[in-house]
């Protein structure tokens, strides 16, 4: 069983390839129509898990941005309770209010840098994960294309013959409107 819609698609980019030529045709060939079915419903069932991962890197991303809050909020907590008590000494009164500024400033850039970052990291690998499902998509679209041509240049040469042994169908969309 195959890992992955990449793997997937190349066996199906294989059986195509390897594929006998029809008689007369060196641009068609003859392929096991189950066999190729099978291998793009056996695509379409891992796209669900393609969208799976897309989503936990959407959840990572909120926990990382929900974390991040919290190291900013305990770092805010943490200046003002140091700012408290360096208020409570009056000589050290300025330099407690102006330390903890500091603090509260440092801790809202290193928040907007943590957010950031985790922004373009879940922006970058939905960006690639888009790129693999379209390109997945386009190969399979390709491939059905490739195997529509074939199958009718079959069923045309067959004639108005049924499918024989209990084989699908070939669907035709030209038949469809």
């Amino acid at each position: 069983m195959a890992s992955g819609v990449e793997e997937l698609l190349d066996m199906l980019f294989d059986m195509i390839d390897e594929a006998k030529n029809a008689p007369l045709s060196s641009d068609k060939c003859v392929i096991e129509r189950d066999r190729a079915l099978d291998l793009i419903d056996d695509i379409r069932s891992q796209f669900p898990m393609e969208l799976t991962e897309a989503r936990k890197m959407m959840a990572r991303r909120a926990e990382m941005e929900a974390e991040s809050k919290r190291k900013a909020d305990s770092i805010v907590r943490a200046a003002e309770e140091r700012a408290k008590q360096l208020l409570a000494s009056d000589t050290l009164a300025l330099q407690a209010k102006q330390r903890a500024n500091d603090m509260i400033r440092q801790a809202e850039e290193r928040s907007r840098a943590l957010k950031r970052s985790a922004n373009e990291y879940c922006e970058d690998a939905l960006r690639r994960t888009e790129e693999a499902v379209a390109e997945a998509y386009d190969e399979i679209k390709q491939s059905r294309a490739r195997f529509r041509a074939a199958a009718n240049a079959a069923a045309s040469s067959a004639g108005a013959q049924a499918p024989q042994g209990g084989g699908r169908t070939i669907f035709n969309a030209a038949d469809q409107s």
